[in-house]
């Protein structure tokens, strides 16, 4: 596994995609030059009252300039704090942390969902097969034209505002997708449903589990997901989605 890094970067853009996404930039060339697509980092807040860093997927990474991207959604104090950081302000992060999806297969679906689709994008930037991407959100769209120059995407929204009315399963069918492999990133029914669809199909699927997190790197044992195999840390049938993820195949682990 590569080697992890706290350090503190330095913020060198920070945007506004929609009400409530984030789109910044940091620079801080030890973990970008470790970093891989499914790995996440660890941001630490200023405020002496969060004491927990967020956990938050990379997005792109930059190894010639040192940089990273992260795409994050507000939901608490925490990621409020960061949207209001301005340029060459310094933020404290830990990484690259967690074990990134594995490139494998000649033709693949790629499937993001909702703050699960920007860690798709560096995926879709390096894997060298042919892609077909597959993105889904409940009705705003974001990032959708990056992936543009990577493969065919497909939508699916919702309400039907934008590609195929209803989740990414649907605008599969719809298409006609085919393919050897599955790599993907949302939330749990979506995963789910993406695991059913595989084992149907006879396809094989690395899948980015999303989970709350405290520490980051395994000790605490507060992210464990059901696995089929007995864990050889907790020696239980558990996983945990940061240190052993968050990508794991679909079939080692139970939705």
């Amino acid at each position: 596994m590569a080697e992890t890094f706290k350090r503190a970067a330095v913020i060198t853009s920070i945007t506004k995609l929609t009400e409530d996404i984030y789109s910044m930039w940091i620079k801080e060339k030890d973990i970008a030059a470790s970093a891989k697509p499914g790995q996440f980092i660890s941001l630490y807040c200023k405020s002496e009252n969060r004491l927990l860093p967020r956990p938050i997927s990379i997005c792109e990474i930059d190894k010639d300039n040192g940089m990273l991207r992260l795409v994050y959604r507000v939901v608490g104090r925490g990621t409020e704090e960061f949207s209001k950081y301005k340029v060459s302000d310094k933020i404290e992060v830990m990484g690259p942390l967690g074990n990134g999806f594995h490139p494998e297969g000649k033709k693949a679906i790629l499937i993001g969902g909702g703050i699960g689709i920007p860690p798709m994008l560096e995926l879709a930037k390096q894997l060298s097969c042919e892609k077909q991407i597959v993105l889904g959100y409940r009705d705003e769209t974001f990032l959708n034209e990056e992936f543009v120059p990577y493969g065919q995407v497909y939508l699916s929204t919702e309400d039907g505002s934008a590609g195929t009315k209803g989740n990414v399963i649907d605008a599969i069918k719809e298409n006609h997708l085919e393919g050897d492999i599955i790599f993907a990133c949302g939330p749990t029914p979506m995963l789910r449903g993406i695991k059913t669809f595989a084992l149907e199909n006879g396809i094989k699927a690395q899948i980015s589990m999303e989970e709350k997190m405290a520490c980051g790197i395994g000790a605490c044992l507060a992210c464990v997901c059901k696995s089929k195999e007995i864990d050889h840390h907790t020696h239980v049938k558990n996983k945990r989605i940061c240190k052993d993820g968050p990508v794991f195949y679909a079939e080692e682990v139970e939705l």
